[in-house]
């Protein structure tokens, strides 16, 4: 089982940027591919952006495409989620997973989450 810790959110303006982290402990996220998602209050847990084990090839949703990028270094155990010119639309609380695909259901060792406020 590998325990997951999301870091780095916070309150910004928007045209903004912040840059969240997920921490590992407990197993080597070398073995796991990786996603991103967000949640807001009354709304499905929304797909945001995922990333190979060996970081080869990534895949971002059309909302944050050109404006996300995921990334992750092994040698520190954590996946990255840089997030530049911010919307307030992005406000969220944001979750990173191991698992593959666009589904939640393809998703498991949920982290507990980071807000993401973006002010217009």
């Amino acid at each position: 089982q590998v325990q997951l810790v999301e870091s780095g959110g916070g309150l910004v303006q928007a045209g903004g940027s912040l840059t969240l982290s997920c921490a590992a402990s407990g197993r080597t996220l070398s073995n796991y591919a990786m996603g991103w998602f967000r949640q807001t209050p009354g709304k499905e847990r929304e797909f945001v952006a995922r990333i190979t084990a060996r970081g080869s090839t990534t895949y971002h949703a059309d909302s944050v495409k050109g404006r996300f990028t995921i990334s992750r270094d092994n040698a520190k155990n954590t996946v990255y989620l840089q997030m530049n010119s911010l919307k307030p639309e992005d406000t969220a609380v944001y979750y990173c997973a191991t698992g593959w695909g666009t589904d939640t259901s393809m998703y498991d060792n949920w982290g507990q989450g980071t807000q993401v406020t973006v002010s217009s």
